[in-house]
């Protein structure tokens, strides 16, 4: 089972940037995908997650900002991410899971995104 993120790097503040995950090894249609972030020194938060059908769900700091998207044929999800903010630098990690009853089954390596001028 693999998770590869994709995409991060440096961007000024307000700008945009597109992270990919793209995952091998288990039935990622059947999978409820989630983008999560960790800050230096903070613990790591859920940033955004679609369901089987592709329903989107955002934590407050991010709605009208961030997309979430899927696509099944090529096992991946996307993050856009627009009007960034210094706030939004962390390490942005995908996971997946079979319900939202249980922690993630599996987890990326992560990719560092830094929104600095």
């Amino acid at each position: 089972v693999q998770l590869v993120e994709s995409g991060g790097g440096l961007v000024q503040p307000g700008g945009s940037l597109g992270l990919s995950c793209t995952a091998s090894g288990f039935t990622f249609s059947a999978y409820i995908m989630s983008w999560f972030r960790q800050a230096p020194g903070k613990e790591r938060e859920l940033v955004a997650s679609t369901s089987v059908g592709g329903s989107p769900y955002y934590v407050d700091s991010v709605k009208g900002r961030f997309t979430i998207s899927r696509d099944n044929a090529k096992n991946t999800v996307f993050l856009l991410m627009n009007s960034l903010k210094p706030e939004d630098t962390a390490v942005y990690y995908c996971g997946a899971r079979p319900t939202y009853y249980r922690g993630m089954d599996y987890w990326g390596k992560g990719t560092l995104v830094t929104v600095s001028s």
